[in-house]
């Protein structure tokens, strides 16, 4: 049950990864290739519809993957249970419908917005507050409710990966032998990798002041997708669970 539930949610995270990087890289590549820098509206906001989705849904989903981490350390032995298909199934779709409905409405209050001048960001990809910032009239409504979904879903999920680690850490700590807390501790390094990674990177691009140099915007707005294709690789190379079942499923296919 543990390494089947492990690599479903692996398998979750690493597909929106991949979707999350794809809905922008083909795009800012070729511009590189080409330097045709235009998009069209409706495609802007398509892009912006897809990055939201795919970025709410994988802090909600590093989350649950947190509280996965926490049963299958402090609650081994209710780990099949708590853990089991008809739970982790309904947390994986209910982060999916919440992020795509906060999509949804960020992207519809500002496709309502008046646009005007030379429409021209300093982004390869739309970025919602810098179009947000060629609108011709007040933005004060889409400010208060992306604080709002940030609050939802990235605050709150930050905050429950924090206090599962805790009780985590404080199980490992109690483990007498150093081979069960290693054993312990290799079950959720992975995920904790790809959780600083990611929120490192988030911190890191907006944390910091704001430049103006359409160059070196680019290049964080570039460096932000890019870095989501490395958390597959993160997984592959971190998660034993991960290879073990890979390496079953190969044997059998190959013994049949």
């Amino acid at each position: 049950h543990k390494i089947f539930s492990m690599l479903n949610y692996n398998i979750i995270s690493n597909f929106l990864d991949i979707c999350y990087s794809t809905c922008a890289v083909p795009l800012i590549l070729d511009s590189f290739l080409t330097h045709w820098r235009t998009i069209s509206f409706s495609a802007c906001f398509g892009q912006m519809f897809l990055s939201f989705a795919m970025g709410a849904t994988e802090c909600v989903l590093l989350g649950m993957m947190a509280f996965d981490r926490y049963v299958a350390i402090c609650k081994p032995l209710r780990y099949p249970v708590v853990m089991s298909k008809p739970a982790y199934v309904p947390m994986a779709a209910g982060s999916w419908a919440a992020a795509i409905i906060n999509s949804v409405v960020q992207t519809s209050q500002a496709m309502q917005l008046p646009f005007c001048g030379d429409n021209v960001i300093n982004h390869f990809t739309c970025e919602i507050l810098a179009v947000l910032k060629l609108a011709c009239a007040d933005i004060s409504i889409n400010v208060i409710s992306m604080v709002v979904a940030n609050m939802i879903f990235l605050a709150i999920p930050v905050l429950f990966i924090f206090v599962s680690y805790v009780f985590i850490l404080a199980t490992i700590l109690r483990i007498p032998s150093a081979e069960g807390r290693k054993k312990a501790f290799s079950t959720c390094s992975a995920h904790l990798t790809v959780v600083v990674v990611f929120y490192g990177t988030i911190l890191f691009l907006y944390g910091k002041p704001k430049t103006k140099d359409p160059l070196e915007a680019d290049k964080q707005d570039l460096s932000d997708k890019l870095v989501s294709l490395f958390n597959p690789i993160i997984y592959s190379l971190r998660n034993k669970d991960v290879k073990a079942a890979l390496k079953n499923l190969v044997a059998q296919k190959h013994f049949n």
